[in-house]
């Protein structure tokens, strides 16, 4: 498994249905899940983006296969970016 950062931001669609709904947040990370990818954290952020989410995927497609699956919903758009911390990126440098 490996870390990934998503920095999400809300469509107009997505702000109306976020209004209506709060918690359907909670349910598209449950979604998140059964598609076999962790959510390790999530803030709602200030800025850019409307939020970003820490997960953890067994690969790059899986977290291709999500973010085309929540984008196509026109609700929210995504940038996901592979990490690693900086113990390993420091290892990889030696």
């Amino acid at each position: 498994m490996a870390v990934y950062i998503a920095l999400s931001t809300l469509t107009d669609e997505g702000r109306k249905t976020l209004k209506q709904k709060p918690g359907r947040i909670k349910e598209v990370n449950k979604e998140i899940e059964a598609m076999g990818i962790k959510v390790l954290g999530q803030y709602a952020v200030l800025g850019s983006y409307d939020f970003v989410t820490l997960l953890d995927a067994p690969s790059n497609e899986a977290v291709m296969k999500m973010s085309v699956e929540l984008g196509s919903r026109g609700t929210v758009q995504l940038m996901t970016l592979p990490a690693i911390t900086v113990d390993e990126f420091i290892k990889t440098l030696k």
